[in-house]
C-alpha cells in the first residue's frame, strides 16, 4: 500500500463524514472518517428518514442482513420524525453493553467506512479517541467488515489497539482495558467481545489495517514501539494548534492572561529521534499550507495530517450556516480560537472556535441545564460497593458529587457530546424545548483557509489536496485526480438535507 503525502484528519462527531473522506481518498490521498459518536449518528439520521437513502444503501451491503434490519426496526422511521420531535435516545455503552448497542455500532462503523469506499480505489481510515474506550471493540470491527485500510488513534495511550486488530482480523474474542478511577486489584476493568457472537454466517479472516498513533512526545512514541502488543505502523505527531482534543503541556500547568495553556520545548517533539525509529510519521497541527507540506517532508516526515482546512470545505459534516459563518470570519481575518482548559469532561484541553450564540460563550453557557443523556465522554469509576458505574463532569451537578466527583472538576464543563452533535445539525430538542447549542472546534490554521478560496467562495476537498501538493517538488506523492475516480463508480447525491438541520440553525443563530 503506497503511503499516503496528505492524511485527512479524523475531526469532531460526524464533520469527518463518509462525504469528506470518499472526497480525499478519490484524489488518492487519505480520507478518514470520525468514529465518534457514529451509532448516535447513524441513530439519528435513520430517524430523519434518511435523506438521500445513504444509510439504508450502506446497510443493504452489511454482510449479517438480520443484524442490518433490526437496526432499521429500531431506528428508521419513514419521512423523518417532526422537526420540533426529540431524537430517540441511544442506550449508553456500558461494561456489558446491551446486545442492541453493540449491534448498532458494528453497522454505524460499517456503514461510514462502506459508504467512504465507494467509487474509487484507495485507502480509507477512521479516527477514534482512546479516551472513548467502550465502544472500541465494536466499532473496529464494524469498520473493518468494511474494509477500513487505516486505524488511527490519540487523546491517549493506545497500547492493546494492534493486538486487538490482529485478534478481529480472524474473527477472534478481544478485549480492552478501560480506565476505571479507583479500580482495586481483582477488579474486572476490561470490556471483552467475540465477533462469532454476532456473524450470521461464515467470513474469510478480515484485512488487518494499517495502525497510526496520533502522539505528541517522544515519550509516547517509544512506549508504544516498546510495549504495544502487535505492530505500530507509524505515528502522527500533532502539535498543540490542532482543532480538537490537545495532549495537555508537559510538567507544571501554565496560563496566560486568556486562560489558555502556555506550551514550551518539552512540549516539542525531536524529530531526529523519530526518523531514528524507522517507522513512517506525519506532522500536524499547522501544516495546512504547501510550504509547510514541504517542510514536513524536507524534517523528513513521510506527509503531513491536516483536519482545518477540510473542516471548511464543502463535503465537511458541518451545518451550512456554521461553516458559512466561520469561512466568511475566515476571510475577514477575525477568527479566534481558544484552548479551553474546562470545556471537555474529559480533561484534556479542547479547542473551541469563539462564536457568539454558540457555547463557547458564557451568557449562552449559563442558560442550559446541565444534563447527560449521551454519554460518549463519561468516566468510569469504582464505587463503595466495588461496581463499576459512570459519571461525567458535565452532567447534574449534584448527580456527579453524588457519584463522588469533586466541584472543582465539573466547574466550566460543557456537554461535548450534545454540542458536536448539533455541529453537524443532528441537534437534540430537550423535554422543555431547549434546542441544543453548537460549540465549533477548529484549529489555530482557521485564519488561513482563504488560501484555498481566495475570493471567499465555496471550496472543495479536490481544492485543499491541489493547493497543498502545489509546492511540492517531488510530484510522486501526488496521486491520481479525484475527476476519474468519482466518474468511474459510486457519485453520491450531496444534500445538506436533514429536515433537523434547519431547526438547529435556526434556534442557535450562531455568528463569530
Amino acid at each position: 500500500m503506497d503511503l499516503p503525502l496528505i492524511i485527512q484528519g479524523g475531526m469532531g462527531a460526524g464533520v469527518s463524514n463518509w462525504r469528506l473522506a470518499q472526497a480525499v481518498s478519490s484524489t488518492g490521498e487519505l480520507g478518514v472518517v470520525s468514529g465518534v459518536a457514529l451509532d448516535v449518528i447513524l441513530s439519528r439520521r435513520l430517524q430523519d428518514g434518511d435523506p438521500g437513502g445513504h444509510m439504508r444503501l450502506a446497510l443493504q451491503n452489511f454482510p449479517f442482513p438480520q443484524m442490518a434490519q433490526r437496526v432499521l426496526d429500531q431506528h428508521f422511521i419513514p419521512g423523518g420524525k417532526a422537526k420540533d420531535a426529540p431524537y430517540k435516545l441511544v442506550p449508553m455503552h456500558s461494561m456489558n453493553t446491551p446486545r442492541v448497542l453493540v449491534e448498532l455500532t458494528i453497522c454505524a462503523h460499517f456503514s461510514e467506512v462502506w459508504l467512504a469506499r465507494q467509487g474509487h480505489s484507495n485507502a480509507v481510515g477512521i479516527n477514534f479517541l482512546e479516551k472513548i474506550q467502550l465502544p472500541h471493540l465494536f466499532a473496529m470491527y464494524g469498520a473493518m467488515l468494511a474494509g477500513v485500510d487505516y486505524v488511527l488513534m490519540g487523546a491517549g495511550i493506545p497500547l492493546k489497539v494492534p493486538g486487538v486488530l490482529d485478534a478481529l482480523a480472524n474473527h477472534e474474542a478481544a478485549s480492552y482495558p478501560i480506565y476505571v478511577a479507583g479500580a482495586q486489584d481483582g477488579d474486572e476493568t476490561h470490556v471483552h467481545f467475540n465477533p462469532r457472537d454476532y456473524m450470521e454466517r461464515e467470513l474469510p479472516p478480515l484485512k488487518r489495517p494499517k495502525f497510526l498513533a496520533i502522539i505528541a512526545s517522544n515519550t509516547l512514541a517509544t512506549t508504544m514501539m516498546r510495549k504495544a502488543n502487535g505492530r505500530v505502523d507509524g505515528f502522527v505527531i500533532e502539535g498543540p494548534t490542532a482543532g480538537g482534543h490537545n495532549a495537555p503541556p508537559r510538567g507544571k500547568l501554565q496560563m496566560d492572561e486568556t486562560g489558555e495553556p502556555i506550551y514550551g520545548e518539552r512540549d516539542v517533539v525531536d524529530l531526529e529521534k523519530m526518523r531514528a525509529m524507522g517507522v513512517p510519521f506525519w506532522l500536524a497541527g499547522g501544516y495546512g499550507s504547501p510550504e509547510m507540506v514541504q517542510h514536513a517532508l524536507e524534517q523528513g516526515a513521510t506527509g503531513v495530517q491536516v483536519g482545518t482546512p477540510f473542516s471548511m470545505c464543502k463535503e465537511s459534516g458541518y451545518a451550512p450556516e456554521l461553516r458559512s459563518a466561520m469561512l466568511q470570519v475566515a476571510h475577514g481575518g477575525s477568527a479566534r480560537v481558544k484552548t479551553d482548559m474546562l470545556a471537555s469532561p474529559t480533561g484534556f484541553p479542547f479547542k473551541v472556535a469563539q462564536l457568539e450564540n454558540t457555547l463557547s460563550q458564557e451568557d449562552v453557557y449559563i442558560q442550559r441545564a446541565r444534563i447527560c443523556d449521551v454519554g460518549q465522554l463519561r468516566e468510569a469509576y469504582r464505587t463503595e460497593d466495588g461496581r463499576i458505574a459512570f459519571r461525567c463532569a458535565a452532567e447534574p451537578l449534584n448527580n456527579y458529587l453524588a457519584k463522588g466527583g469533586k466541584t472543582e472538576a465539573a466547574e466550566g464543563r460543557k456537554c461535548l457530546c450534545n454540542s458536536l452533535l448539533s455541529n453537524i445539525g443532528l441537534c437534540q430538542v430537550q423535554k422543555n424545548g431547549y434546542v441544543e447549542r453548537a460549540m465549533v472546534t477548529v484549529g489555530n490554521d482557521i485564519v488561513g483557509v482563504s488560501r484555498f478560496s481566495p475570493l471567499g467562495e465555496d471550496y472543495s476537498a479536490a481544492d485543499v489536496i491541489r493547493v497543498l501538493r502545489s509546492g511540492i517538488e517531488d510530484q510522486s506523492h501526488a496521486g491520481d485526480t479525484v475527476s476519474a475516480n468519482l466518474a468511474a463508480g459510486y457519485t453520491p447525491t450531496h444534500p445538506e438535507d436533514s429536515t433537523q438541520t434547519l431547526v438547529c440553525a435556526s434556534a442557535s443563530g450562531a455568528r463569530f
